[in-house]
């Protein structure tokens, strides 16, 4: 009984231990992977906002004041958005924006709003 047993511990302790770890792995691979998402998550939400942000304010000052400014810049406290417009079309002028966050992104986006209503119909959103 003693010489059957004693080759059979040390196997089985090694097959348990790489199990284990590999286990381990999988699940520390899914939290880095989760974590990593929700930060992205948080970035996308984010730029969306001061897109958004930005938009309502230069609707406002278009319908109070006739006409969109040709630059113009808005500091967040995360980042720098500016915008550019151009000289509008028959019924659409098209305004280019650039978001710089501190972290180093930068996204651009293409509002082009109707001069008759003085809202925005169409949004472009470009990553770099």
């Amino acid at each position: 009984m003693k010489n059957s047993q004693s080759g059979f511990a040390y196997p089985l302790t090694l097959c348990l231990l790489i199990l284990f770890l590999m286990f381990l792995s999988i699940h520390i691979e899914q939290l880095l992977s989760e974590r990593k998402m929700g930060h992205e998550t948080a970035t996308i939400l984010q730029e969306e906002y001061y897109f958004l942000t930005t938009v309502k304010k230069i609707e406002n000052l278009f319908q109070s004041a006739g006409a969109i400014p040709l630059k113009g810049t808005l500091v967040y406290q995360k980042g720098n958005l500016g915008y550019q417009a151009e000289t509008p079309l028959v019924y659409v002028q098209k305004v280019n924006f650039t978001l710089n966050l501190y972290s180093g992104e930068t996204v651009y986006g293409i509002g082009y709003f109707d001069t008759r209503t003085k809202k925005l119909i169409k949004w472009v959103e470009k990553m770099n």
